[in-house]
């Protein structure tokens, strides 16, 4: 009861003063009081309203796969968190896999630009600016905007939304009352609606969270869900060593870096592995030697395979390229949605064809 009236008392009104203040920020843009910047070039955002993981690092990846698939060259927009020039620019040309720094780059942009085959990441927070500085020497035929959602300054042709299939649905409040960036009355502005990690979660949840979400979104917007497929264990040169099956009755070190770490373990223990310790570190952590050292010294102990995810290895073979750590690299499965999303993208891109 103490807990309820201080949360009523000293939170709720600051909720609503949050939610208030980003309402006002859409209105200013819808209503041009503050100028948004357009391009010509199709601009698609992949987003969302909530703090945390929702798998935007995994869906970037996919699209770009699909869009370069159908001779589309890309530039992928993103502010290379915790990376040194998020507050400057950078570029990383894409299919680049060993000769950029995690500390420099951020290690979400070399995930990224190392499963591209064309095209670049451009790498910080100004993102209109970057656009409008790189765009002249590669000229792309489409933009992705990474976490573009509250990105307002930049126009976009494309909004896709992502949400957590297992968030709380108590949790859908604006902060600090629950994990909302802001209210989902943003929705009005999305043009697709994706669930990730759908396959972990029950469909009275997913039904749950689709009847919250439809008060607010379009009535006609592609709607799809998916989880995430594991394609092998890898070195530090993707150099694919295991299959996951090979987890089966194994003891695992598990290391993460990541958001949401619980989709990680389950992933491994649903392929058999036993994970006697789990080693966490806060998310886009950049692992030092000592780190790696502590991380051996647990496998050794444990008789254990030592498996991180395939963001942290990114960060992990800049200290080392130890043949014992290795990494699990994961593909995007659509269970529903797939098609009518493509099809909206195919149709803003001109590209019926493919």
């Amino acid at each position: 009861m103490k807990s309820n009236f201080l949360k009523q008392t000293f939170l709720y009104p600051l909720s609503q003063v949050w939610e208030s203040a980003y309402r006002v920020r859409r209105m200013f843009y819808e209503y041009g009081i503050v100028k948004k910047d357009y391009y010509k070039v199709p601009i698609i955002s992949i987003g969302n309203v909530t703090f945390g993981g929702t798998g935007k690092t995994p869906m970037i990846i996919w699209l770009t796969k699909k869009l370069e698939s159908y001779g589309v060259s890309l530039f992928v927009l993103t502010r290379g968190y915790k990376g040194k020039m998020e507050h400057s620019s950078g570029v990383i040309r894409g299919g680049q896999r060993f000769l950029t720094n995690p500390l420099e780059y951020g290690d979400e942009p070399l995930l990224i630009a190392k499963n591209m085959t064309k095209g670049a990441v451009v790498i910080g927070k100004r993102r209109s600016q970057n656009l409008k500085r790189y765009f002249p020497h590669y000229q792309p035929d489409a933009v992705l905007l990474d976490d573009g959602f509250q990105h307002l300054k930049l126009y976009r042709s494309f909004n896709i939304v992502l949400f957590d299939a297992l968030l709380p649905l108590e949790s859908y409040k604006v902060a600090p009352m629950g994990y909302l960036r802001e209210g989902l009355t943003a929705l009005k502005d999305a043009d697709a609606i994706l669930i990730s990690r759908a396959d972990q979660a029950s469909e009275e949840k997913l039904e749950s969270l689709l009847s919250l979400l439809s008060n607010y979104h379009q009535k006609d917007l592609p709607i799809g869900k998916f989880g995430y497929a594991p394609t092998g264990l890898f070195n530090c040169f993707d150099k694919k060593v295991k299959e996951m099956s090979e987890l089966e009755g194994r003891n695992v070190v598990a290391v993460t870096a990541i958001a949401s770490p619980e989709s990680f373990y389950h992933l491994l223990e649903s392929h058999g592995a036993t994970i006697v310790k789990k080693m966490v570190y806060p998310d886009h952590h950049f692992f030092s030697h000592q780190d790696i050292n502590d991380i051996l010294l647990e496998s050794v102990k444990e008789n254990a395979l030592i498996v991180s995810s395939e963001k942290d290895m990114v960060k992990i073979k800049k200290v080392t390229k130890d043949a014992r750590i290795l990494s699990v690299q994961i593909e995007v499965k659509f269970l529903s949605g797939e098609t009518e999303l493509l099809s909206r993208i195919k149709s803003i891109l001109n590209l019926d064809y493919a």
